[in-house]
């Protein structure tokens, strides 16, 4: 495990950071055709924005000055550069815009193409460069078998190159699919995008039409999506994780365009799905759980934070709210009463490894298979929150309250621990003013004297050091005052004060 509270200080001094000149990955040419610079004005002149946000991704800050006054030169807007984003990168950082009070948001590179809500958004995800035809030999090499019903998924930044990919191929394969992508457009969003893909008219009402994760595709009349293999054009990572643990059923192989190799994936997906699951245990056996805000842009992430509140606080659960922007060991760290927390963020970003952290860091879904009675553990995995909500695909309702009465307690073994574990799942009747009365307060001995039950306030109050006090009218006020320059470990005024008299030069007169 990593070294969690401190870190060796002269490696930090001492570290470089080299920034490359040379031309990026994103396809040799023009830095107007890269970026596609000529339809972003468009789009910035013809709904007459005067504010853009342009969030780019740490690989392409080099470029992000050019653009900006490229951007300016041919339009009569002002840009804003967004650099460090509050999450993961490949959201949209629509509170950093309105920070600025943006009319817009350019988002460049890699994308979830989570929906948003607030601003009109275009994406340009730039060209990486992708040998087509290295690409579909590595395709026909995987799969000999010209009848062989494939769907091919693929990063959004080689998006440009799937047209011809699919020329290549469809005549020879007939059984196969080529995703399209397309920006959720729901609730009257703005959402434009730019994929440079041949657009196949899908009715999105046919039950036939997959449309999850910015990816919509047909699959053909009496056959179901785990009858297809996936076939993924990109690096391994966060993408292609989200895709095989959502469809765990499916064979995948994937093309590395940087290395032009295919392989057959042969990561264990049952294993993969199987420490999710002990996850879930462990959500099973916590009594305090922390509800961590992993997003700000993502839709619906108010009411997945709700929804959640909701349920802990029905299972006999306590929950609290963290938002700490992007997480890590040392933050989870200072909060040791936490028994599990709960990620809510973009698919990709949900599946986090916790591993290194000290306590485990579980997904809504898997939040939900801990406390919500109705919902069972079927294989079937969810990485998209929205799903889970009402309306959604894999929306599961708790229990009414007519129900309660005879499912009130259920008892099971913690396959962790090997106690008992009893499930109270209490009803909107039985709590009051919000507490809940059949926890907060138990009967401590015969003489009815009562006591706070274990709860993260009594491990508060029982801590060396509780946080700051703000000690209001105690502490005297006085003047700021310049403080120390330099590093901490050597402060540029540190020493003088020990220093021989002789040693220091005297001032001329």
């Amino acid at each position: 495990m990593t070294d969690a509270f401190s870190s060796n200080s002269e490696a930090v001094i001492n570290r470089t950071v080299n920034v490359s000149t040379t031309t990026t990955d994103y396809q040799t040419g023009s830095l107007v055709e890269r970026y596609q610079i000529t339809e972003t004005c468009h789009f910035v002149t013809i709904n007459h924005f005067k504010k853009v946000a342009l969030q780019f991704p740490d690989d392409l800050l080099s470029d992000a000055v050019q653009i900006s006054a490229e951007i300016e030169k041919e339009t009569n807007a002002k840009t804003f550069i967004l650099g460090d984003t509050s999450y993961g990168s490949c959201c949209v950082d629509e509170v950093a815009a309105e920070h600025v009070r943006a009319d817009c948001i350019v988002h460049y590179g890699p994308s979830c193409l989570s929906p948003c809500r607030r601003l009109p958004l275009l994406y340009v995800f730039g060209k990486r460069p992708n040998d087509v035809q290295q690409c579909a030999a590595a395709f026909k090499e995987l799969y000999s078998d010209p009848q062989s019903h494939v769907i091919i998924l693929y990063d959004v930044t080689y998006s440009h190159a799937i047209g011809d990919l699919k020329q290549l191929l469809c005549e020879i394969y007939p059984n196969v699919v080529v995703s399209l992508l397309k920006a959720d457009q729901s609730n009257g969003a703005k959402l434009i995008h730019d994929s440079l893909v041949a657009d196949d008219q899908l009715d999105s009402q046919d039950d036939r039409v997959i449309f999850t994760f910015g990816r919509q595709f047909s699959i053909q009349e009496g056959r179901r999506i785990d009858d297809y293999s996936m076939f993924y054009i990109g690096q391994e990572g966060l993408t292609l994780t989200n895709f095989m643990m959502t469809w765990n059923r499916c064979s995948f192989s994937s093309f590395d365009p940087i290395t032009c190799t295919g392989r057959v994936e042969s990561i264990n997906i049952n294993k993969a799905l199987m420490k999710r699951y002990y996850a879930v245990e462990r959500a099973k056996d916590a009594s305090v759980v922390g509800i961590m805000v992993g997003t700000l842009g993502v839709a619906n992430y108010l009411t997945i934070i709700e929804q959640l509140k909701d349920i802990i606080h029905k299972a006999g659960k306590k929950s609290y709210m963290f938002a700490m922007g992007k997480i890590n060991v040392p933050k989870l760290a200072n909060f040791l009463e936490i028994d599990v927390y709960v990620l809510v963020a973009c698919p990709e970003n949900s599946l986090l490894d916790s591993s290194e952290f000290y306590r485990p860091v579980v997904t809504p879904f898997e939040m939900e298979l801990a406390c919500n009675k109705h919902r069972q553990w079927t294989g079937e995995y969810v990485t998209d929150f929205r799903d889970l909500l009402p309306g959604g695909s894999s929306h599961v309702g708790l229990p009414e309250p007519n129900q309660s009465n005879n499912e009130e307690e259920t008892t099971d073994v913690s396959l962790i621990t090997g106690a008992l574990r009893t499930t109270n799942f209490t009803t909107s009747s039985e709590i009051t003013d919000g507490t809940l009365q059949s926890t907060s307060l138990v009967p401590r001995n015969e003489s009815l004297t009562v006591a706070n039950t274990n709860t993260a306030a009594s491990y508060l109050a029982g801590r060396s050091w509780q946080g700051l006090e703000p000690q209001l009218g105690q502490t005297a006020v006085v003047k700021a005052v310049e403080g120390r320059r330099g590093i901490a470990i050597a402060y540029e005024e540190e020493g003088l004060g020990n220093r021989d008299s002789s040693t220091i030069p005297h001032q001329q007169s």
